[in-house]
């Protein structure tokens, strides 16, 4: 008999130390759940701003650069700036666009204080990345662009992105600093701190394409937020059915203890 009483308390010691885990992995759980639903309300706040930017009127280039200053963050802010371009220090940047491969055509525009911007005036197909092959979009003189402004990058986004090779003129990420470092532009040159992305308006000859702007920000903190939650009640679920079932072993075994001559 000694043994028995033994068992049943390590039977017990077992039953609530697996108790006490579950509680802990639902709190886990409720607190990935509650996580989610704030990023859901962050993700949705972001977007709306997003879309509020994109369809208010352009700015100057002043005020995108005080706003820059200010939050550290223009990006989708419509922006119209006066300039003529740099053509001779265009970059390509490897994209693809409506299903074809190609390049989205960084040119530094030079302003009319001396400074420059890297206008991202869009898509030119594959074959068609050396300037020679697309004569009349090399616009000359100074002409007014209207696009949206972007952030500049902290840093590679990922380290599967490959590394960029200035030497052959292939960006695989926005390196704004390496861009104008590898353009010829002039020594000392100063460079507005982030980039403008150029409007639909058509290039002469058709190329570059330009309003190849993707906003492409997934929203499934929605459906994070159940799958959590989900989880959670099922765990709840588990636990209570354990209790309960705890609990009737336990007056089964009063009952027959008292039914003991």
């Amino acid at each position: 008999m000694t043994g028995r009483p033994a068992m049943e308390k390590a039977g017990r010691g077992r039953f609530w130390l697996a108790v006490a885990l579950g509680l802990v992995a639902l709190a886990i759980l409720l607190s990935l759940g509650t996580w989610q639903v704030q990023r859901l309300k962050w993700k949705e706040d972001l977007l709306a701003t997003i879309d509020q930017r994109m369809h208010s009127p352009p700015v100057s280039l002043e005020q995108a650069e005080r706003l820059f200053r200010e939050s550290g963050d223009v990006d989708y802010v419509p922006v119209s700036v006066s300039g003529s371009f740099a053509h001779e220090g265009e970059r390509h940047f490897l994209a693809t666009w409506k299903g074809q491969s190609g390049f989205y055509i960084y040119t530094p525009l030079k302003l009319e204080d001396g400074r420059f911007l890297l206008v991202n005036r869009g898509f030119v197909p594959y074959g068609m990345k050396e300037a020679s092959s697309r004569p009349a979009g090399q616009v000359q003189g100074t002409l007014t662009v209207s696009g949206l402004a972007r952030n500049p990058l902290a840093g590679k986004p990922s380290s599967i992105v490959p590394d960029n090779d200035p030497g052959k003129n292939v960006f695989y990420w926005k390196d704004r600093d390496a861009m104008a470092a590898s353009a010829g532009l002039p020594s000392g040159y100063t460079l507005v701190p982030f980039f403008l992305d150029a409007d639909a308006t058509p290039n002469p000859g058709g190329w570059p394409a330009g309003g190849v702007t993707i906003v492409d920000l997934p929203n499934n903190h929605l459906e994070y937020a159940v799958t959590w939650y989900g989880l959670a009640a099922a765990l709840a679920g588990v636990l209570l059915f354990s209790l309960a079932g705890r609990r009737k072993h336990r007056e089964h075994d009063g009952n027959g203890e008292q039914s003991r001559p």
